[in-house]
């Protein structure tokens, strides 16, 4: 097995360009290749996911509205918002599905942690919570023994889409971001950050950062 992990820092790029990007090297991609995490950013966009009720989408307004193939309800995605798709074979890694959601909800505390923020999972709502205010959202889809999608954490950005819906299906829940918690947070260095706490966590010696 490879000792080190792609990282590849992509910016700002579309969700369904880079959705159908995922998917492809997902069902193409052998036994040889390495694992890959894509760092990036989205413009505006609300997706739901694949059991998402339409009812948590209260006012799209003028943000698009995407159908994904992901577990979860609906979420936002939008500038200022770190996104990490993590391709795993998680064969390979001798690793399931329930392990790979612990491990990334982990290494989110973990990053946070850095920055003196101190977060935790909930068992029966994925994802990382500052004092009962979600942080950070995920949802996975495994193909073919490895995952794709991940994880979104919020850094430094415009949370007031996140009024027009329920948020992961969950009424009234507050979301915040790592900005508002830490004002000298930066996403350069939480990229940096979050590219290698989830290659130790997953077992690797060191990421490989590539852009684009």
């Amino acid at each position: 097995m490879p000792n080190s992990i792609l990282c590849r820092d992509l910016g700002v790029v579309p969700y369904e360009s880079t959705w159908e990007e995922m998917k492809n090297f997902t069902q193409t991609r052998t036994k040889e290749d390495p694992d890959q995490v894509w760092l990036l950013e989205h413009p505006s966009v609300f997706t739901q996911g694949q059991a998402g009720k339409a009812e948590h989408l209260l006012d799209a307004g003028d943000i698009p509205v995407v159908q994904a193939d992901r577990g979860g309800q609906v979420t936002y995605h939008g500038p200022g918002q770190l996104i990490a798709y993590i391709m795993i074979d998680l064969k390979r890694l001798g690793i399931g599905v329930r392990d790979l959601v612990t491990l990334i909800e982990n290494s989110i505390v973990d990053v946070l942690k850095q920055h003196n923020i101190e977060a935790y999972p909930k068992a029966d709502a994925p994802g990382v919570y500052v004092n009962e205010m979600k942080v950070s959202s995920l949802g996975l889809r495994v193909r073919r023994g490895c995952s794709f999608h991940g994880v979104a954490l919020n850094v430094d950005m415009d949370l007031s889409p996140f009024l027009r819906i329920n948020p992961c299906g969950y009424q009234g829940l507050q979301m915040i971001d790592m900005k508002r918690l830490q004002s000298d947070t930066k996403m350069t260095q939480v990229k940096v950050q979050l590219a290698n706490v989830l290659a130790e966590r997953l077992g690797y010696s060191h990421p490989i950062i590539q852009q684009g």
